[in-house]
């Protein structure tokens, strides 16, 4: 039986043939490169974690740096409360789970990384929040004594280039290296303000013409490190 190339029904089933085939075929490829993309995935938060540490990487050698500085075996992850909670705090999506809009704030899970450099104890917390264009995100590095600022270092995906897109070079995140967060254990909200800062440690100078990009950060750090600050007045109570 002869077709007829010329008829609806033909022309009909020859796209859903070739939409078939187009769609197998790139289902088929996402699923091949699913496993190096989740990999790059891992890579680069890795870098992030030890870049608020200060220490240069790439990604050749980022897995490497990662296991020989960061304790897994000390690293946790904590609930709303600043209370430790199971689970495997480098599996947390904290990005993802921020952008949930239908995971109530309460059930949000905080990992907690800690470091091991020198000889001296290191705790980098995740933050991520809202810039002027979309997500922005960082990690914030504190010393020993759980309270000042070590390092940090921040990242966007679509803020204003020359001006909140600012906010992830180095010489805006290196103002909160030695900043606070606490108080005796009680939590301080470190500002990002636009008239100077001078010797205050719980002041940052904002980016020029990024004024919602600063207070997006703002946010995002106030949000979230009142949490661990929770967290982190417990340990100094134990260890009185």
């Amino acid at each position: 039986m002869a077709i007829n190339k010329n008829s609806n029904s033909y022309t009909f089933m020859f796209a859903i043939t070739v939409v078939v085939i187009v769609g197998a075929s790139l289902a088929a490829v996402r699923i091949g490169l699913k496993p190096r993309q989740d990999a790059n995935v891992e890579i680069k938060k890795k870098m992030d974690i030890l870049g608020a540490l200060n220490i240069e990487c790439t990604r050749l050698n980022a897995v490497e740096l990662f296991n020989q500085y960061i304790d897994t075996n000390a690293c946790l992850i904590l609930n709303a409360e600043g209370q430790e909670i199971p689970g495997d705090p480098f599996s947390v999506d904290h990005k993802k789970e921020f952008k949930d809009k239908t995971l109530p704030a309460e059930q949000r899970r905080y990992p907690l990384f800690v470091a091991n450099i020198d000889g001296e104890t290191r705790y980098v917390i995740p933050v991520v929040g809202s810039g002027l264009w979309g997500p922005i995100w960082g990690n914030i590095a504190l010393n020993a004594d759980m309270s000042t600022i070590y390092g940090a270092k921040f990242g966007h995906k679509g803020e204003t280039p020359g001006l909140g897109a600012e906010i992830a070079q180095d010489f805006y995140s290196v103002q909160y290296s030695v900043e606070s967060i606490s108080e005796n254990g009680v939590y301080t909200k470190i500002s990002s303000v636009k008239d100077g800062t001078g010797s205050d440690p719980h002041k940052v100078d904002g980016i020029t013409g990024g004024t919602i990009t600063s207070k997006g950060v703002e946010e995002m750090l106030d949000r979230t490190l009142q949490v661990y600050v929770k967290y982190f007045a417990t340990k100094t109570n134990s260890n009185e």
